[in-house]
């Protein structure tokens, strides 16, 4: 199965971009795609076995859901192994590079969305995140 990938430079050292990414109190911040969405309550265990939860939910309450995944394997400030809730893989890749930290995500696609939707959804998330990390 081809895994999903999407890509961002953000402007920020390692360490805080490690931050953002695991912390609770950053991540109801920054994880969703829109304005009209926010995440509203995130439980964060990161240790291998411990599992997230993030409720993503639309503003206007028409559609609420957990975002949910146990971590296999966890590297401080390089990477993440999950195997999300419906058993599908996610990876996520820390790397510092000249400008700051690179940030690549891949995970097994849905079977809900097209490829492009979820590649696209997926992006505008961590375009988010790049966006809280640099402000």
């Amino acid at each position: 199965m081809n895994l999903i990938t999407v890509q961002s430079n953000i402007n920020s050292p390692i360490s805080k971009v490690w931050e953002y990414w695991t912390k609770e109190e950053h991540i109801v911040n920054w994880n969703f795609a829109t304005a009209d969405w926010h995440c509203p309550d995130v439980t964060n265990n990161l240790k291998i076995g411990g599992e997230f939860h993030y409720t993503m939910a639309a503003k206007d309450n028409s559609m609420i859901f957990d975002f949910w995944g146990t971590y296999q394997n966890i590297e401080i400030q390089k990477k993440i192994e999950i195997i999300l809730g419906d058993g599908r893989v996610m990876k996520v890749n820390f790397e510092s590079t000249e400008v700051g930290t690179l940030i690549t995500e891949q995970f097994e696609p849905e079977q809900q969305n097209t490829t492009e939707r979820q590649q696209a959804g997926w992006q505008m998330i961590l375009d988010n995140f790049k966006k809280y990390v640099e402000q």
